[in-house]
């Protein structure tokens, strides 16, 4: 097997429907969004950022982080592999936080991706001049960017979860709603390049979300995952970036 896995970021929902948010969690007659809450901060109603979430999240938010069983290697692999990108999950707390960032993000910048584009990639406000690429795919190392995912997957420990930034187009088969045979190659080529020669066989997974499980649209990107890199490298190719949700809103 290749060192890549390719196909198929934030993972966290399927298209979002309105439900009762009277429902109660496994954890007892709490309600889902006081779940992984200390008492003294319950509210009787939902807070915004929580109303009208899929089946999915609620059923996440609903778990107590000592009950949920974060992902290993083998397990990311075989996601990836089978194309069952649907399966990654947050940790209950951080999906919380997740969604309330989300809420402020866009009530500040008015959209994720005017953030994105802003704070994290630096790309100006993201007009159509900011994001136009200077060369062809991975040919100029000034369309691209590598960066943390600001809020990873519920992953064990020495996984490494980056995502890459393109100023250029990563070509969909819009009957498919997959990768074209040359972006996969494209992409395939640079992870070899950059990460894979750096990296142990088998410690390199990659994949591109499905247009319906993208948190961020607008802006191009795939996501890498390492296993026990070391941190130098990481750091050398990331130009030391934190994670937002380490450093805060």
């Amino acid at each position: 097997m290749s060192n890549t896995i390719a196909t198929v970021t934030g993972v966290d929902s399927e298209p979002p429907r309105r439900l009762s948010t009277s429902l109660r969690s496994p954890a007892g007659n709490i309600p889902y969004w006081n779940v992984n809450v200390a008492p003294a901060r319950w509210t009787v109603e939902c807070p915004s950022f929580l109303q009208n979430q899929p089946e999915k999240n609620i059923g996440i938010l609903s778990t107590p982080d000592e009950r949920y069983q974060r992902q290993g290697w083998e397990f990311v692999r075989q996601i990836v592999e089978n194309n069952q990108i649907d399966q990654f999950q947050r940790l209950p707390s951080d999906l919380r936080k997740y969604l309330e960032y989300k809420e402020q993000i866009i009530a500040q910048y008015g959209s994720i991706m005017r953030f994105v584009v802003k704070e994290r990639l630096r790309w100006g406000e993201g007009t159509t001049d900011d994001l136009r690429p200077r060369g062809q795919p991975f040919e100029y190392e000034e369309d691209m960017r590598i960066l943390y995912n600001d809020w990873p997957y519920g992953l064990v420990d020495g996984i490494v979860h980056l995502v890459v930034w393109t100023k250029f187009d990563l070509e969909d088969d819009p009957a498919t709603d997959d990768l074209t045979p040359r972006a996969r190659q494209e992409i395939d080529d640079f992870v070899k390049r950059v990460f894979c020669s750096r990296m142990g066989p088998g410690q390199v997974v990659w994949f591109k979300n499905w247009r319906s499980l993208k948190s961020v649209h607008a802006v191009e990107h795939f996501h890498v995952m390492l296993h026990n890199p070391d941190p130098a490298f990481v750091e050398e190719i990331t130009g030391a970036d934190v994670p937002w949700s380490i450093r805060g809103v």
